[in-house]
């Protein structure tokens, strides 16, 4: 296998190199970088393997918005059909809504915006942060561009593209604004996976005092209850068991409520058809007045789950959804509204439930069974999605730490974050009993909904110029016909805040409260680590025993910064009398991709001369990438270290290893190896270089650096076998994790509210939230924890 190895100077002031280890190179970079991302793009698939990701995709993408007839018609007339009009009127309006929002922008638009298949706003907020300098957290780095996931476009410094990208970087309150926006639409998407499983599971639950007219509404909410408990208490399975059951019973729904439209059009009233015609939306509003502008809040219901559709996007190509939405959904959804207008044209007093009492009574009970099943694997796909939404603000360093589990081995996005399962379950609950009414449930559902909707429409408008780089004038129009619609239904729900759309209101503040406060602590946290890291100089001046005892073993101190040794470190060995002989200092690097192959998962580089055993390994994962400190991980670290030593052996002939530069200015080293392995030659053959922070500059020729090599190879391979054995006798020692532990307080003279956010809240946040020692899973035996406080 053929391997490259990557430099760079990262702001260290010594002449140490980093490389991207076991990288395949098999032709040359250009054409190797465009093979690679492309297996992460979009594939061609057969007609057949299409077919059937379109048919799994039926369980998982759609099930929020099939259920939406359940509840759509009850929610539109709360007070009652007054004219039969008015039912045709509504009709109109849900069938250019559904196809204005969910066909013509999610499913051919804004789903043509995944990250690398992934949707939501915090995969739109990566894109952009790909693609412009948006991130509140600097640790990004040049080397982060060549990883093969890290797909991003480049574009004239004149464009239109180029000017918003400097706007937009100009200013650190228009980044913290960017991410403020991208919070909101995430709380919200939060709010929306407590509000479905309550109205979906609740209007399910319902039919059952259909048919006995008798039956007490709290019996209702008791079913509807105990199914919720149910349905959370079995998430720790993941879908992964049960979710070959998902696509053929939302098949079979959307099958079944297709067919009672056509049914109860033939039956009852095939007038309504004329719904088809957009005059009957401008007739329904100048007869309704503002009772009609209000009832778009329930028109709106028709078309939640269309954020959820875009959330769970994860493992099937857009071409599989397109397919699917327009084929089935679309056309059933048409039909089944169309069914239950016509029903309600000759049964007006039945609007409270439309869609039970629309059904032929001879499958009365089976379509009930149905139903339950239906919102359920609907409930299922919305915690799914708020799950992920969970796991990527953590990896945004935007939520407190909380434990996830992988639930599949086949499917990288199928999470289970327990903590927040039992929150999720609380609130639902809470919803349910509290409000006992579809009602107030569904103008809460509104709000959530349409917020994250235009949350979108704004992240769509900098995806289309950064990422698309369309002319302005699409971008206009996309913008003018989205906003439009959407300011149109956010314009009806403000009518039923005091209706029950405060409760996404308060849950989406409470939520983005402990967000900003829990990334404001992050932010500050890392700005300390930055502004206090020791120079190279103040190392360089210990010695090589770094002016204490080397003990035997190795010790891994866990660090934020990518670059420069942090203040952990200096505080550590000023109040101890002895260092392990190996130091590694080991980051754990989130970046704006989906995952980070393992291939190219860790970077390493050299801290200070080779008898000092000071190494820095950066671990970099993606945000649908868990990171858990295990055996397997620590075995990929030190197999990555021994790589590393290997490699940097074979360029000690064409560097002066010995001279390095206490200022950081500039440091020159020139590579060039041959690497025989199991059989396998491992190949590296790079310039002589002077490289800088910021740059790479070749100024020999390789040829130069291949005849230094031969000259000095035995004295390499020597050398480095003898600090291999030293690595593994130091391994064989023990190693011992070191954690800091960063208190951060409020300065006596802070204001008072940032004494309140820092003082109470963060630090009740870091209290409650699970350590580090557990998210790494280190032993307690091999931990040792490094305190220290941060006035900010």
């Amino acid at each position: 296998m053929a391997s490259r190895t990557e430099i760079y100077e990262d702001g260290d002031t010594n002449k140490g190199t980093m490389w991207v280890l076991d990288q395949k190179l098999d032709e040359p970079m250009d054409e190797e970088a465009g093979r690679i991302r492309n297996m992460y793009r979009e594939k061609k698939f057969s007609a057949l393997l299409l077919l059937r990701l379109s048919f799994q995709s039926l369980g998982v993408v759609y099930g929020d918005l099939g259920t939406s007839p359940l509840y759509v018609f009850y929610n539109t007339f709360p007070h009652g059909v007054k004219e039969p009009e008015d039912v045709i009127g509504a009709l109109s309006l849900i069938i250019y809504s559904l196809t204005l929002i969910p066909l013509l922008k999610y499913v051919f638009v804004v789903c043509k915006a995944n990250d690398n298949g992934q949707g939501g706003t915090l995969a739109l907020y990566s894109l952009l942060c790909r693609h412009a300098n948006v991130n509140t957290i600097p640790n990004k780095h040049r080397t982060d561009e060549e990883l093969t996931t890290y797909s991003r476009s480049t574009f004239h410094e004149k464009s239109f593209a180029a000017k918003t990208k400097r706007w937009l970087e100009r200013r650190a309150s228009r980044k913290n604004a960017l991410l403020i926006l991208v919070l909101i639409g995430t709380c919200m998407m939060i709010g929306d996976g407590i509000l479905t499983p309550a109205i979906s599971v609740l209007s399910a639950a319902g039919g059952i005092k259909v048919n006995h007219p008798g039956l007490s509404n709290d019996v209702v909410i008791i079913v509807a209850v105990v199914i919720l408990v149910g349905l959370f208490s079995m998430q720790h399975y993941g879908t992964d068991r049960v979710g070959w059951l998902f696509a053929p019973i939302v098949l079979l729904w959307f099958l079944v409520i297709g067919g009672i439209g056509i049914y109860n059009v033939w039956k009852y009233d095939s007038s309504v058809l004329k719904a088809f015609s957009p005059l009957y939306i401008f007739r329904y509003f100048r007869r309704g007045g503002r009772d009609g502008w209000t009832s778009l809040g329930g028109i709106m219901l028709s078309i939640t789950g269309t954020e959820a559709l875009f959330a769970d996007l994860a493992h099937f190509p857009v071409s599989a959804v397109q397919i699917a939405f327009t084929v089935v959904v679309f056309p059933c959804l048409l039909l089944a509204y169309s069914g239950q207008a016509a029903y309600l044209m000759s049964n007006k007093d039945h609007v409270v439930d439309a869609f039970y009492r629309s059904i032929p009574e001879s499958i009365y009970w089976p379509v009930f069974v149905l139903a339950t099943a239906a919102a359920i694997v609907a409930s299922q796909a919305t915690i799914s999605a708020t799950f992920s939404v969970i796991k990527q603000a953590l990896a945004h360093g935007c939520f407190p730490r909380v434990k996830v589990v992988h639930t599949s081995k086949k499917f990288l996005g199928q999470i289970y974050v327990p903590d927040f399962n039992w929150i999720l379950m609380i609130l639902c609950i809470a919803v349910t009993a509290g409000f006992k009414n579809q009602s107030q449930i569904g103008n809460a559902y509104g709000t959530a909904v349409v917020i994250v909707m235009l949350v979108t429409t704004l992240l769509m408008i900098l995806v289309m110029l950064l990422v698309w780089h369309c002319h302005w004038i699409l971008v206009l129009i996309f913008t003018f016909l989205s906003l439009v619609v959407e300011c149109t239904y956010f314009s009806a729900v403000l009518f039923k805040v005091n209706q029950g759309g405060w409760v996404p209101l308060v849950i989406a503040a409470a939520f983005l409260l402990v967000m900003c406060v829990w990334h404001y602590g992050t932010v500050k946290r890392y700005e300390f680590e930055m502004h206090s890291k020791v120079s190279m100089a103040w190392i360089l001046g210990l010695g090589p025993s770094l002016g204490l005892v080397r003990v035997p073993g190795i010790g891994l101190v866990y660090t934020e910064l990518a670059s420069g040794v942090p203040h952990i470190f200096s505080h550590f060995i000023t109040n101890l009398p002895a260092i392990h002989s190996v130091v590694i200092f080991v980051c754990v690097k989130y970046l704006p991709v989906y995952t980070v192959p393992e291939e190219e998962r860790f970077l390493v580089k050299r801290i200070g001369p080779k008898n000092f055993h000071i190494f820095r390994c950066v671990a970099r994962y993606g945000y649908k990438d868990l990171h858990k400190k295990d055996d397997d991980f620590e075995k990929k670290l030190f197999n990555s270290i021994f790589l590393f030593v290997r490699l940097e052996s074979m360029m000690d002939g064409c560097s002066d290893s010995d001279e390095y530069s206490l200022n950081g200015q500039q440091t020159q080293l020139s590579i060039d190896a041959l690497l025989t392995n199991k059989g396998n030659t491992i190949s590296s053959i790079m310039d002589t270089t002077i490289s800088s922070v910021d740059s790479i500059v070749p100024v020999k020729s390789p040829s130069f650096a291949n005849s230094t090599i031969r000259s000095s190879g035995q004295a390499s391979i020597q050398t480095e076998m003898d600090e291999l054995e030293f690595l593994n006798n130091c391994r064989d020692a023990g190693v011992v994790h070191i954690l800091g532990n960063t208190v951060i307080r409020a300065r006596r003279d802070a204001r008072f509210y940032k004494k309140i956010a820092v003082d109470y809240m963060y630090a009740f946040l870091r209290k409650v939230c699970r350590e580090n020692s557990v998210i790494f899973n280190i032993p307690h035996e091999s931990l040792l924890n490094v305190g220290q406080v941060f006035y900010v």
